[in-house]
């Protein structure tokens, strides 16, 4: 799905009062103007859009349309409404007002910190930036408790929700995480992985017995079109990406350790390609189902997946740089049981 023209602009919101008497702050609006391209099938205008910029779900683009801020060729309309080809549609978005984030003082394990950055081993379980259920209680919280003045320490391309962070990890996932101290080292370790030219490997426990010792997997994916929240092939917008995997450790029939090398940096991709291939790792509903949360009697407590290593040109040396983390107490513990269940029944066998 192809648009042939998007024009974008701000405009200021004067101050309104609130219930209470207050006032509340000035908001921006993000006006978003398209037009539907030869050969768009008929569908709803809300799912259409909602395709369109999954950063909108179809319950807050029939909220806009119900405040008047979704036209389609200059007139009002109904989620429903059917959207076609040459049709003009124009969105007006305010934009929230900029978090009042608080420093915190969650722990951070540290691995090296210099004038230019900070590597940090990211426990399980710890949000990366705020987010809709997340607004405290993240790595960003962390990280402005962890420097004195967060204004001067972190850079701020991200924006004030999101400093210092170059890349990031799922909430599930542990491991190796590079924050940037100011935007220089930003920009320089936002471009080597631009350029793949970053060092990283992951290991992870997978549902089932790998038959290939290694492998490649390349799939194109992008946000499912059915799925908003999921990644997969079934996508209006693909982007090549690849994998490379190593079997490190089988379990018998059950499940396998293996080594993950992302080629590429697409959202999800391990946890989608390991899933293409009918290996997904274990811990993972949204891509595995019910059968990879318990594997006979062990319970898998989260998706095990850890980033393991990370490796890079330092943005102030200019020295290759590689941090490595151990595999977390909970993923020992996992591959533990599984090794002695494996054992139990090849005893039973012999």
């Amino acid at each position: 799905m192809v648009m042939i023209s998007r024009r974008q602009q701000e405009e200021g919101s004067p101050d309104k009062p609130d219930r209470a008497g207050g006032l509340h702050r000035p908001f921006e609006t993000r006006r978003v103007e398209l037009t539907v391209t030869p050969g768009e099938s008929p569908k709803r205008l809300d799912l259409f859009l909602a395709n369109r910029d999954p950063a909108l779900s179809r319950s807050a683009l029939q909220r806009l349309i119900e405040e008047g801020r979704i036209r389609l060729n200059d007139r009002p309309v109904k989620p429903s409404q059917k959207i076609k080809p040459g049709d003009r549609i124009i969105l007006e978005i305010p934009r929230p007002a900029p978090l009042a984030l608080k420093p915190e003082p969650i722990p951070l394990t540290v691995l090296e910190e210099d004038d230019w950055l900070l590597v940090i081993d990211k426990p399980a379980g710890l949000v990366v930036h705020p987010a809709p259920g997340h607004w405290s209680g993240t790595l960003v919280n962390a990280l402005l408790h962890h420097f004195a003045r967060p204004e001067g320490a972190l850079s701020s391309i991200g924006g004030k929700e999101r400093p210092g962070l170059v890349h990031r990890l799922d909430k599930e996932t542990s491991g190796v995480m590079v924050i940037a101290k100011t935007d220089q080292v930003h920009q320089a370790l936002a471009a080597q992985f631009k350029l793949h030219t970053i060092t990283r490997v992951y290991e992870a426990i997978v549902w089932g017995a790998m038959k290939k010792a290694e492998g490649l997997i390349e799939l194109a994916i992008g946000r499912d079109t059915r799925e908003r929240k999921k990644f997969s092939a079934r996508t209006a917008r693909p982007k090549p990406s690849a994998t490379v995997y190593r079997v490190l450790e089988r379990f018998g029939t059950l499940a396998t350790r293996v080594a993950l090398l992302p080629k590429t940096g697409r959202t999800h991709q391990l946890r989608v390609h390991l899933t293409s291939i009918h290996h997904p790792i274990l811990g993972d509903p949204t891509y595995g189902g019910r059968k990879v949360r318990v594997l006979e009697q062990i319970e898998i407590p989260r998706v095990m997946l850890h980033a393991k290593t990370l490796g890079f040109r330092h943005p102030g040396t200019g020295e290759y740089r590689e941090f490595s983390s151990a595999i977390p107490e909970d993923m020992e513990q996992v591959a533990t049981a599984l090794r002695d269940m494996t054992s139990e029944k090849s005893s039973k066998l012999s």
